[in-house]
């Protein structure tokens, strides 16, 4: 299982989301849970926004919790939305190129699952990628994969209907092949740099977990001693894999099957419903 994190809302430094909360991302990353054989130390990214037009990457396929450069830069940038993640491979090389968040133009993709007996697939699935898009495929990941999909079928022009699209073929084309297991097990997170989508989705009973935070406004009324809301901005909010501190009130979970579009502050949670494309 990999983890993952997004912010958005007035510029923060990363390491604030990274390294400071009692269970930051990466000691989430070293401290792996218990039921996980191994911890996410099969690479690291960090995108974010700033000067440019399209988002900046970092990435290496070293642990993130013994990398010196990603906590001086987690200090040094400031930004008001960026996306982060630890990897744990599923069967696919440990390799820079694989590692997330995958970018596409102004567009920022990352995931948390899998897509059951990918090899058997991969074939099929890469060949539904768009001519164009074909190319900019660097890694090796089923993820890649699936990011790449959901351009294809209008993620753009429309996210979450992209991303429905995405996992109703991923899951279709499972069960045209005749893959037993449940084929598709994820959280993912998108953003083009103005919002933020997440959704979360398993073809199985049980999906990885996905939270979001409360807003800053209520959590100052819930903790006003608490001087580590004092400096967020009023449209702050976080998306989380899992919490990053253990305080009553500041996570809500995003329930299975469904999406949420945070924007300004306000998170609309939508039913998340994947379906054959056209």
């Amino acid at each position: 299982m990999c983890r993952w994190l997004g912010y958005i809302g007035g510029p923060i430094e990363p390491r604030e989301l990274l390294y400071d909360p009692e269970r930051s991302l990466i000691e989430q990353s070293r401290r792996h849970a218990p039921d996980m054989a191994v911890p996410n130390g099969d690479g690291f990214g960090l995108g974010w926004y700033g000067r440019r037009d399209v988002p900046a990457l970092f990435h290496s396929d070293s642990p993130a919790w013994g990398d010196r450069n990603l906590r001086e830069l987690a200090a040094e940038i400031s930004s008001p939305l960026f996306l982060a993640h630890v990897r744990a491979a599923t069967g696919t090389p440990v390799q820079e190129t694989s590692c997330h968040p995958f970018r596409h133009s102004r567009w920022l993709f990352v995931h948390n699952g899998y897509v059951a007996e990918y090899d058997r697939l991969r074939r099929d699935l890469m060949l539904a990628v768009r001519p164009d898009l074909f190319s900019s495929i660097r890694g090796t990941t089923d993820s890649e994969v699936m990011f790449h999909l959901a351009i294809t079928f209008g993620l753009p022009e429309d996210p979450i209907g992209g991303l429905e699209r995405m996992a109703g073929f991923v899951e279709s084309l499972a069960a045209d092949t005749g893959v037993a297991e449940p084929p598709l097990q994820m959280t993912v997170g998108v953003t083009d740099g103005e919002r933020l989508y997440a959704a979360r989705y398993a073809s199985g009973p049980e999906a990885n977990t996905l939270h979001y935070s409360a807003d800053v406004e209520s959590l100052r009324q819930l903790y006003p001693a608490d001087e580590r809301f004092a400096h967020f901005s009023a449209e702050a909010r976080a998306v989380v894999s899992e919490p990053l501190v253990e305080l009553p009130g500041l996570w809500h979970e995003v329930p299975a099957g469904s999406a949420i579009v945070v924007d300004n502050g306000k998170v609309e949670q939508l039913p998340f419903t994947p379906h054959r494309p056209d």
